[in-house]
């Protein structure tokens, strides 16, 4: 059924205007990028906010980096041919096809992209809505180009995606105290990369009796 899909979608791929084809190419790795790109703002704009929202914006990253691990791992014992390699008269990949031993099951594209949306949506909540169908605009990237099997994007979305949540979820406190020790450094260093906090109000002053202002 995977293999039939593949067909299918590779077909329409070979089908659709050359710009669309060149905008898929690109979007394959580009979206990689863009998710540095929100990693970064996301860090920036949890610098004045509370330790917890600080360590769930800088586990982002990591627990993506996590998610390509396990994958990885995964990729490097099952060994699943490429399937513009296996496939039997399926039309030829918009981009090269990667050489034998760079496995196919999962997608390490897909994995990276799943533990990325979901992992930047638990540090920042109202970006679900664009991290999400970019993760899912990618994994389908990989197949359109013709690299990986439907099956292949679909388990690398949710290994990298459940992946991310344990390993955010793991590490959120230890992080968050590490970020209110950074807080208390004289390290100008460390101040700057885990930002000011939340500002804490002024106490309002005192009011002396009447009979004290009284000379």
């Amino acid at each position: 059924m995977s293999q039939d899909l593949y067909l299918d979608i590779t077909d329409f791929a070979h089908r659709t205007p050359g710009w669309f084809q060149l905008v898929a190419e690109l979007w394959t790795e580009a979206g990689l990028l863009l998710f540095g790109v929100l990693f970064l703002v996301g860090w920036w704009r949890a610098r004045p906010q509370a330790s917890r929202a600080l360590a769930l914006a800088v586990l982002a990253p990591l627990g993506t980096a996590f998610g390509y691990v396990v994958s990885e791992l995964l990729k490097s014992t099952i060994e699943e041919e490429r399937p513009c390699r296996a496939v039997a008269g399926a039309a030829t990949s918009l981009v090269a096809c990667p050489p034998h031993g760079d496995w196919s099951f999962p997608s390490n594209h897909s994995a990276i992209a799943g533990a990325a949306a979901i992992a930047l949506a638990m540090a920042w909540r109202r970006i679900v809505w664009l991290t999400v169908p970019m993760a899912l605009l990618m994994a389908l990237s990989r197949v359109f180009v013709g690299v990986h099997y439907p099956h292949d994007v679909a388990t690398g979305l949710v290994l990298g995606a459940v992946a991310a949540v344990l390993f955010v979820r793991l590490l959120t406190r230890p992080t968050g105290a590490l970020v209110e020790t950074m807080r208390m450094s004289r390290s100008g260093a460390a101040l700057w990369l885990a930002g000011p906090g939340p500002a804490t109000p002024a106490r309002p002053r005192r009011r002396e009796p009447m009979h004290r202002r009284v000379s």
